[in-house]
């Protein structure tokens, strides 16, 4: 078991991220924190393997707690989750020993396949067999697969996928749109829309952005890029 946890100021998303998670077979959500003394603080009670950790936290941010933890000699994975793309904080990320950096907003697939990489990485590693050019250059690439998070959808159809983006930019630049709207407009089942919706955000055509709720659960709402 792979005990991970969740590092971010805001309540609902570390709720939601943990949620995400939970669903991944072999993780555990050992704890939640939301700023860098409680956590580092749960990583000193020990029995941390990885962490999810937003880049803006207070008075603190990701990649100096990162570098903190590698100071204080803490043998930690992370996994940085912001919704920061400067490619100077990409690059200062990965020689802080960051193992990967996932875009906000996210699907929970796209943490699952992640958190489905790490595990199948830390087990490569944990072998004690030596490891050939191939095997180091397989591990190095375990958590860069983008490919398997834009599956399209089962029974996959070119004219749908044109339907349901021509729908989306049809509202206006900037509009944001529910699969429940679009299913309406485009007098396609709900499902339909929420599958091609997902698989043209996940491609780059759509925009996608959560609005959290009351209960706690995102709502998933998509624009044109």
């Amino acid at each position: 078991m792979i005990d991970l946890l969740v590092v971010d100021d805001d309540f609902y998303v570390a709720k939601i991220n943990a949620h995400y998670a939970s669903q991944v077979t072999g993780f555990r959500v050992a704890g939640i924190a939301h700023s860098a003394g409680p956590a580092l603080a749960a990583v000193e009670r020990g029995g941390i393997d990885l962490i999810l950790l937003d880049q803006h936290l207070p008075h603190e941010s990701g990649l100096s707690f990162t570098r903190r933890l590698r100071h204080l000699g803490h043998d930690i994975d992370v996994i940085m989750i912001t919704a920061d793309r400067r490619p100077e904080l990409v690059r200062e990320a990965l020689r802080a020993g960051i193992l990967h950096y996932l875009v906000k907003p996210f699907t929970c697939d796209a943490l699952s396949n992640k958190l489905k990489a790490y595990a199948q990485l830390r087990g490569t590693l944990g072998e004690t067999r030596e490891m050939d050019q191939a095997s180091i250059d397989l591990t190095l690439g375990a958590l860069r697969t983008p490919e398997a998070e834009h599956v399209a959808p089962k029974g996959y159809s070119a004219r749908t996928a044109d339907l349901v983006s021509r729908t989306v930019a049809e509202q206006g630049p900037g509009r944001q749109v529910s699969a429940q709207e679009v299913s309406e407009l485009a007098r396609i089942s709900r499902s339909t829309a929420q599958r091609y919706l997902k698989f043209l955000a996940e491609s780059g055509k759509l925009q996608l952005a959560l609005r959290y709720g009351d209960s706690g659960r995102p709502e998933h709402l998509y624009s044109g890029v």
